[in-house]
């Protein structure tokens, strides 16, 4: 698809006016009518424009000529999973996991490697197999390759352990000390749960990242305990295996 017609059809999802959609970018009607004739291509500076309004990446803008991968993990990218600037543009050079609202969620290969290594176990490796590519794959990213440019030199570190200490001070009962909080994106994890009026609530953003983990109940059977929290709540829940049957055990404003 060309950028013509990525410009179109975006434009006419989202049911905008060639006139409405100049306004958004601060460009004429006759400019956005010549993108769409193919006649010429948006700037730099409208292409971001372009890319935070309509939540896809440059590269899909025009006409995906890159194969986009994260530069922190190496996961294949998409528009649905690219991370995110500070103030909610896509930056198509992370995923959702690694990179939110401006601050990377990893320090440590290792940790990094720990957490990807189930996730590859699905697609068929082995534990020994994955952990040797990713070894010899997340070194050849530029993220790792700048770490020490593009590090905030622990801060993001530092607010992952208030949140732990913050959790297991709650000292909910049955519930194991969090160790550790990965980055989960918000559609993955987004339980439905019953509240006493009968209805049922969800209390996140699909397109958010938060931090968060599973923890087996230390009570056994086959529910477990999912711990959630950002700047603004702590969430903690029990559940079935696929997160089936939830049951909100807490939900605390920070």
């Amino acid at each position: 698809m060309n950028t013509k017609d990525v410009i179109y059809e975006l434009r006419t999802k989202s049911k905008m006016s060639q006139d409405e959609l100049a306004e958004r970018v601060f460009v004429t009607r006759q400019a956005v009518s010549r993108w769409e004739n193919g006649d010429t291509v948006p700037n730099t500076e409208t292409l971001k424009l372009l890319s935070q309004l309509f939540n896809v990446s440059i590269n899909t803008l025009l006409g995906s000529p890159r194969k986009l991968i994260c530069q922190c993990c190496g996961m294949p990218l998409d528009d649905t999973i690219i991370g995110t600037d500070k103030g909610g543009a896509p930056n198509e050079d992370y995923c959702k996991w690694c990179y939110a609202d401006g601050h990377y969620t990893y320090s440590d290969m290792d940790e990094l490697i720990d957490v990807c290594i189930p996730h590859m176990a699905k697609e068929g490796f082995t534990e020994e197999q994955a952990r040797a590519y990713m070894k010899e794959k997340l070194p050849q990213l530029d993220y790792w390759k700048r770490y020490e440019e593009l590090s905030d030199n622990g801060q993001f570190e530092e607010f992952k352990r208030q949140l732990i200490d913050e959790i297991n001070a709650l000292h909910i009962e049955g519930m194991p000390k969090v160790e550790r909080l990965n980055s989960l994106v918000g559609s993955y994890v987004n339980l439905a749960y019953p509240l006493p009026s009968g209805i049922s609530a969800r209390f996140l953003d699909n397109n958010a990242t938060y931090l968060g983990n599973q923890l087996e109940s230390e009570f056994g059977g086959d529910r477990c305990f999912g711990v959630l929290a950002n700047t603004a709540f702590i969430l903690v829940s029990t559940y079935e295996t696929d997160g089936k049957n939830p049951e909100l055990v807490l939900y605390k404003k920070r």
